[in-house]
């Protein structure tokens, strides 16, 4: 059980660390459209960016899946990757359909793989509620700029 752990830690410490990686890409990349002007909170353009956002992040999860998967064919778990990867999207995403299943030695990191996804899931969407969050607050601010601006000049 202790190896199961400790693999299962290095794992996940790796994953959080992509997940990060993959946010900080994210961010420089929002900051630096947002100082050229190129960010508008209208329903198009903020639901190609939420969209964007959305599968580069997701992407940043299937290189996880990825690494468990690899993990799962270096224990000798699986003979080909494509059928680790299967079962490790299936553990990652919870789904725990239980069609293939690793062996008594390794099946902790099962369980660990699910926290692991459980937890990237939740910083995905969490970003995701972030980005919505500043278009929603900029286009708010936006219509209430326009509607000082229509009272100012009535008057």
């Amino acid at each position: 059980m202790g190896e199961n752990l400790i693999l299962g830690y290095l794992t996940m410490t790796v994953c959080l660390t992509v997940q990060c990686m993959v946010v900080s890409l994210l961010l420089r990349i929002l900051v630096a459209l947002e100082i050229r002007g190129l960010i508008r909170p209208t329903l198009i353009r903020a639901s190609f960016l939420l969209v964007t956002v959305m599968l580069i992040m997701s992407a940043g999860n299937l290189l996880q899946v990825a690494l468990w998967a690899g993990l799962y064919c270096s224990l000798g778990e699986f003979h080909d990757f494509t059928t680790a990867f299967y079962h490790s999207v299936v553990n990652f995403a919870t789904l725990g359909y239980g069609d293939i299943v690793l062996s008594v030695k390794w099946r902790l990191l099962g369980a660990l793989e699910a926290i692991n996804g459980v937890l990237m899931f939740g910083l995905t969407t969490g970003f995701l509620y972030t980005v919505l969050r500043a278009l929603m607050q900029r286009a708010w601010d936006d219509r209430l700029d326009q509607v000082r601006l229509t009272k100012q000049s009535s008057t």
